[in-house]
């Protein structure tokens, strides 16, 4: 199927690529156009399938296409919090679904020990801290939903620590925040830094080759890839590429993407870090579905990600100013609010948080939808994709076939009217949240 708009286009570059030393990217064509395995995608999910399969089988010969540059992708634009945790999805406390949750909780466990043990053995200098995460809460909806969730890390056996307005004040440096909890399940990372090391130290036999987007993917086995710069051919191919694979005609009906902005600012002055509570790196997941995302990073700078777009990125700075006013209500005391970076990022989405992840067809190969949380699900089953690809069997690719699929969308533009009016109603509840 052929597209004009297999992936994202960015007008602003990432604040967190900005922050590194400018990186040559891998555009040279290579001679070779006939691969044993093809993966569309250089975010987390398609460098680590590569990454498994090369080590796995030395012999393979793996190409990488990715559409952008490592750094600019959605991979490297997004909060850096890696969530060990179920997120964003709904689990009940019948012996079912928590036998379900663990079983999750044990797969985030396992893909989080590979990802800390591929950083540390590669030398990847990616900021990693596993300082844990606040979940706040700024108004009386979004502490009683609060509440309720900690059920689910008692049914889990997950530790936490509960705070008031007055704890989180000492903690966050704002009264904002009325009630939320701690929890040790998150890894900090400067993102951006993460997948450029991990792109960086592939194994030999892997190419990686950016900047060339792909077009157009045949319907059958041995596949052929269309890029705008050429066409390779595949035994295998693995599809990475998240919200996009829909516009390569794949799961159509059950993918949509949004845009979501984030702002940092310049480095903050000591007298002004002393106002942004405790020493060193946080973290605050908001209250409610649409709030606000905010993070004080190790380097001493905060970060404040909100707001949704269908589909596209707004061109303007209509998001960068709510951004600012959302800065300056949790913080009205800063000398000042201006930010240094404003960006937006991609999120492919599924209209029950649930992955595709699977064998599409004969020796076409997919897991993509990650929902906002792909560092380390991406990771975990790009690890486990590429398994599926070489017929490896485990109990953790069991589990993971075992897992719920996406539920069906409607066409456009029933699409684009449900999922905007969901933006909009979610965003007015949320209120203070935002």
């Amino acid at each position: 199927m052929n597209s004009t708009h297999t992936f994202p286009v960015y007008h602003r570059p990432s604040g967190w690529n900005a922050l590194l030393p400018k990186r040559t990217p891998s555009i040279e064509m290579p001679d070779e156009r006939s691969y044993d395995i093809v993966v569309i995608g250089a975010g987390y999910t398609g460098l680590a399938a590569a990454r498994r399969v090369a080590e796995e089988r030395p012999d393979k010969q793996v190409l990488v296409i990715e559409a952008g540059t490592v750094g600019e992708g959605a991979s490297g634009r997004n909060s850096g919090f890696v969530i060990s945790l179920p997120h964003n999805v709904k689990v009940g406390n019948d012996p079912q679904s928590l036998a379900m949750a663990r079983r999750q909780i044990g797969l985030y466990k396992t893909g989080l020990g590979w990802l800390k043990d591929t950083v540390e053995r590669n030398g990847i200098d990616c900021a990693w801290n596993p300082a844990g995460d606040f979940f706040a809460a700024a108004t009386a909806s979004g502490e009683e939903d609060l509440r309720n969730s900690l059920q689910k890390y008692r049914d889990w056996g997950i530790a936490y620590t509960e705070y008031d307005r007055e704890g989180l004040s000492g903690e966050l440096g704002t009264t904002y925040y009325r009630y939320g909890y701690h929890s040790f399940n998150s890894i900090f990372v400067q993102p951006a830094a993460l997948i450029r090391g991990l792109a960086d130290t592939l194994p030999s036999n892997v190419v990686l080759l950016e900047e060339t987007p792909v077009i157009q993917l045949s319907d059958q086995c041995p596949y052929r890839i269309t890029t705008t710069r050429g066409d390779f051919k595949a035994e295998k191919v693995i599809v990475a590429n998240n919200g996009f694979a829909k516009e390569l005609g794949l799961l159509k009906d059950r993918l949509f993407s949004i845009f979501t902005y984030a702002a940092m600012t310049p480095q903050l002055s000591d007298t002004e870090l002393m106002k942004l509570g405790r020493p060193g790196e946080w973290g605050v997941l908001p209250g409610k579905r649409i709030g606000s995302t905010v993070r004080k990073t190790a380097d001493g700078r905060l970060l404040v990600r909100c707001v949704q777009t269908y589909e596209h990125e707004a061109v303007g700075e209509k998001f960068r100013d709510l951004l600012t006013e959302n800065y300056r209500r949790r913080y009205p005391n800063m000398e000042s609010h201006s930010f240094e970076h404003y960006w937006s990022g991609v999120v492919g989405l599924t209209r029950n948080g649930a992955n595709y992840f699977g064998e599409l067809r004969p020796n076409l190969f997919v897991s993509v939808g990650c929902n906002g949380v792909g560092m380390l699900k991406g990771a975990m089953f790009g690890r486990l994709i590429g398994e599926l690809a070489l017929g490896i069997d485990s109990d953790a690719l069991h589990d993971t076939l075992s897992l719920e699929r996406p539920t069906w969308l409607p066409p456009e533009p029933l699409r684009r009217i449900s999922v905007m009016s969901a933006i909009h109603y979610h965003a007015a509840v949320s209120g203070a949240e935002r």
